[in-house]
């Protein structure tokens, strides 16, 4: 549970850079509080959680052509449509164009990654030692 938790606030200081900090040409957000921005962390896990397997099978040849460069593009198109579902509950984010999605993506990847590396003792599981 507290790995959750710990993956939800990595997520919602990620969407705090790239949507809430309004530095990003491009990418206008709907409300920067910290309870908005909590909210659209936890549909962005969601989306990530249940759309990002499907369309990475589905997209595999393309990655594998693309040598991975087709992510960048499937994280602009997870990111947008995460502003999409959180305009719905007046949460989310509008994304102008299809070049603000993917360096917004990637701000969100980046981010996430270096929080993840610095917390990585946190969120990985403890293994006793076998002495």
């Amino acid at each position: 549970m507290q790995r959750l938790i710990l993956r939800w606030a990595i997520n919602a200081v990620a969407l705090y850079v790239a949507v809430g900090t309004g530095w990003l040409p491009g990418i206008r957000a709907e409300s920067t509080g910290w309870v908005a921005i909590l909210a659209l962390a936890l549909i962005f896990s969601l989306v990530n959680a249940l759309l990002r397997p499907l369309v990475k099978l589905l997209t595999c040849p393309l990655i594998l052509l693309t040598l991975g460069l087709f992510t960048l593009v499937i994280n602009g198109g997870l990111f947008w449509l995460t502003g999409l579902i959180g305009q719905q509950f007046n949460i989310g984010f509008t994304v102008e164009g299809f070049w603000p999605a993917v360096v917004g993506g990637l701000v969100v990847g980046i981010v996430s990654m270096i929080l993840t590396v610095i917390l990585r003792d946190e969120i990985s599981p403890r293994r006793a030692r076998s002495q």
